[in-house]
């Protein structure tokens, strides 16, 4: 537990809650660092424990100190990282396919969270948590690309804020079934989980916003499209369901509608889906970023096998015309 401290409420408080009173007095903490506090009974108005629903008034003195952040139990491994950019406060690594995010039912010493460990040596941020540290947003266990990850509790406050705000700017690369109509759109499909398969997302009218942007950036005709996808919310699966829905489900993606009819001249061994693109505001120097992952090389063959097979399908298509 750190020392304790006092604060007094200022005159240009009137009525606020406790925890964003604190949060924004003290902005070097993140609101996380205030529940930990409040839920261990460390924040305390005339010795009595205040609850961060509770409002302050001017003039009160707070009591206050920080609870400690329980060190990882996890073990650190020796996975090599492609790191993409780094300095002393965040770093952006290039995920491979068939990594898991952070440690769950089944998972081993292999997970992201286990290799950043190794590489980042105790510097990780503590506010994800025991088993999440660093960690501000997922990608699936097949999606390769640009993930962030915060060293700092400076750095996790403000790279989630960002995403939270929708203040940074993803774009993925997709390989979809068919070719698409039209050269570029825009999906708006609530998203949900399913009610019947739990594990997996649903379009439905109760879930929550979302919206995808699409371009086509190349055509395989007829047998599949390169998609340029940018999302403007950070629902889970949501570029896989929306493709789904539109009718052009991500290549490999059984999941969600896939069907490996023998036609593809390879076949892909998961879902097509890359995280070229984030473009965001660096989390302590205002700096703008922009980081991007190169394609992987089973995405890479699996292209230029369709580029091949689409040429050859040229002169069997204008026959067919």
């Amino acid at each position: 537990m750190s020392l304790p401290q006092t604060y007094t409420v200022p005159d240009t408080i009137r009525r606020e809650r406790a925890d964003k009173v604190l949060a924004a007095a003290f902005p070097e903490l993140s609101r996380v660092a205030w529940q930990r506090s409040f839920d261990a009974g460390l924040v305390r108005r005339a010795g009595i424990v205040l609850d961060k629903k509770h409002d302050l008034h001017a003039g009160e003195v707070i009591e206050f100190a920080h609870a400690d952040v329980v060190p990882s139990e996890l073990h650190a491994s020796g996975t090599r990282l492609d790191i993409l950019f780094e300095d002393a406060h965040m770093l952006a690594v290039n995920k491979p396919a068939g990594m898991v995010v952070h440690p769950g039912a089944g998972t081993k010493d292999n997970t992201l969270v286990h290799a950043l460990l190794g590489h980042c040596a105790g510097t990780l941020s503590g506010i994800g948590g025991v088993e999440r540290p660093g960690i501000v947003h997922r990608l699936d266990r097949d999606t390769t690309g640009v993930m962030l990850v915060a060293k700092s509790d400076a750095a996790h406050r403000a790279l989630s804020e960002q995403f939270a705000g929708r203040n940074l700017h993803k774009e993925y690369l997709a390989l979809v079934s068919g070719v698409p109509r039209l050269l570029s759109g825009t999906l708006d499909g609530a998203i949900a989980r399913n009610k019947i398969h739990r594990h997996r997302m649903a379009v439905t009218e109760d879930g929550k916003p979302a919206r995808t942007d699409w371009k086509r950036e190349q055509a395989f005709i007829p047998l599949a499209a390169l998609m340029r996808c940018h999302i403007l919310t950070g629902r889970t699966h949501q570029i896989r369901i929306h493709m789904k829905t539109a009718g052009h489900p991500l290549l490999g993606d059984v999941t969600y509608g896939w069907k490996d009819y023998g036609k593809l001249p390879i076949k892909p061994e998961r879902v097509m889906l890359h995280s070229e693109m984030i473009r965001f505001t660096h989390p302590i120097t205002g700096e703008q970023m922009e980081v991007h992952a190169p394609l992987p090389e089973d995405f890479k063959a699996m292209i230029a096998a369709l580029r091949i097979a689409a040429d050859a399908a040229k002169p069997k298509l204008k026959g067919i015309a």
